[in-house]
């Protein structure tokens, strides 16, 4: 006996108006999928970026960061006699008549008239005289300006100390990015007692000079 063809499923045919919103939802489902494939991408590039920008800020401010530079209350005034310093190297105080001369030595010079240029405003960085060549080099190069000083330390703790007028920071090489930023903010500096006062017609502290002109006239820096 042939089946009740009345219970047969019968395929219902869709209308045009559900076929347009079966083609809506497709391509929506498309549009999503091509923008997950683009912003997954982006996004992942974004992160890499801000964590890069991140990383160099971080960076930057570390390199100016100056929170270890030690600071010290020190006495003023020229005295002939040799000077028993707190700091070595001497970070200021009493001081021979003379100033040093500012420039580059490759011999240890006489903390007296080193400490005089320090009261000019000049910045004196130290090493140890068996720092490597290159770092010596470096270093060289680097302290080029008309306040700066430059010379081997016997008996230094730190491979490189940086000094000024009552400042001083010890650094672990010549590269040390605080370098240039203890240079920038205490050459000529505000804490000098006489910034502008001459770094040059001194003693280059090996001729045994003491006497100097009774006036430490400013000048300006070449």
């Amino acid at each position: 006996m042939p089946a009740d063809e009345s219970r047969q499923p019968t395929s219902k045919k869709k209308t045009p108006a559900q076929k347009v919103a079966d083609l809506r939802r497709e391509q929506a489902r498309q549009d999503r999928r091509r923008a997950r494939m683009i912003w997954v991408p982006v996004t992942a590039t974004l992160v890499v970026l801000g964590g890069a920008v991140a990383w160099s800020l971080s960076t930057n401010s570390a390199a100016k960061d100056l929170s270890a530079v030690q600071s010290f209350t020190v006495q003023q005034g020229h005295t002939d006699a040799k000077v028993t310093y707190e700091q070595s190297p001497p970070a200021g105080g009493e001081h021979a008549p003379a100033w040093l001369n500012c420039g580059v030595y490759d011999s240890p010079v006489p903390n007296e008239n080193a400490v005089h240029s320090l009261e000019h405003g000049a910045v004196w960085v130290t090493y140890k005289p068996d720092l490597p060549a290159e770092q010596v080099s470096a270093l060289k190069e680097l302290l080029s300006g008309p306040y700066d000083l430059l010379s081997p330390y016997p008996g230094l703790e730190a491979p490189v100390v940086a000094s000024a007028w009552g400042k001083q920071l010890t650094l672990d090489s010549s590269d040390d990015a605080r370098l240039p930023a203890f240079l920038k903010a205490y050459r000529q500096g505000a804490q000098a007692p006489e910034p502008g006062a001459a770094c040059t017609g001194g003693t280059d502290g090996t001729d045994g000079t003491t006497a100097a002109p009774s006036m430490d006239a400013p000048v300006t820096a070449p």
